[in-house]
């Protein structure tokens, strides 16, 4: 009863990768965040208050595009993590260590190394516990493999615990296994890499549309009245306002390469 107890506490603290709880400051920023981009799109779209009657529509709309773009961040802090911890198992196997003891070995090295509430430290964290409750190693991989989301460690915790269950030259396997999922990885880092200016740029192009409309309305004060007010401005501006969000929808879907 009492182990059942501690595993189901153990339960209770295991992270689901593919979900994200905001805090209330993360909250109050996508409030903000959203109710700014409302004015700025009322403001040169239509020059009209009621256009922020949009504000719920735009405040989910970024909330559902932070929640997406923070899992994200955290999945790929997680891959990196993962990777240098395997590799770090592998080294202490190669040592003459058990793949349990591994484990529990790296656990220290990984907290000096990314801090102990890092993804991996807490993970690592969980694995320990778990060994203490006599939790098989296997199955708390897959369970770790299930929850993270990634491919690449998903499909490493599925041949480690086939072959465990198999059997084999289980050091070997974790190895070579261990060998291609880094190559995975730091392919799609360095992917990643390479498309970061190309994003840098987009976001930048983004802009340029109000950074013209700020220099017109300077320059040129009165130069889109005509636009506003009128209801052929307003299909106008807001045949506009489509092609604009239909680009930046584009330009997001063509940086994407987990598509």
């Amino acid at each position: 009863m009492w182990k059942s107890w501690k595993r189901r506490a153990l339960a209770e603290n295991k992270t689901d990768y593919s979900k994200y709880r905001f805090s209330w400051q993360e909250y109050l920023l996508c409030f903000f965040k959203a109710f700014f981009a409302t004015g700025a799109f009322t403001g040169m779209f239509y020059r009209s208050w009621l256009g922020m009657l949009a504000f719920p529509a735009v405040w989910k709309v970024l909330y559902r595009r932070d929640k997406k773009n923070r899992i994200q961040k955290r999945k790929e802090r997680l891959s990196l993590q993962f990777k240098d911890t395997i590799l770090m198992v592998t080294a202490g196997i190669q040592a003459g260590s058990s793949i349990e003891n591994a484990f529990l070995d790296v656990e220290r090295e990984i907290g000096v190394l990314y801090g102990q509430n890092s993804e991996m430290g807490q993970e690592l964290a969980l694995i320990r516990k778990g060994l203490t409750n006599r939790v098989a190693l296997e199955q708390m991989l897959l369970d770790f493999g299930r929850r993270s989301g990634i491919e690449e460690i998903r499909d490493f915790t599925e041949v480690f615990a086939t072959a465990r269950h198999l059997g084999g030259n289980l050091k070997e396997m974790i190895q070579r296994t261990a060998d291609l999922t880094g190559q995975r990885m730091e392919t799609q880092r360095d992917i990643a890499t390479m498309l970061a200016s190309r994003k840098y740029e987009q976001k930048v192009m983004m802009l340029i549309p109000f950074l013209l409309y700020g220099y017109m309305q300077v320059s040129s004060k009165g130069f889109f009245d005509g636009l506003y007010h009128n209801p052929a401005g307003i299909a106008i501006m807001t045949v506009c306002l489509g092609l604009y969000l239909a680009s930046c929808v584009l330009a997001e879907k063509i940086m994407d390469i987990r598509a």
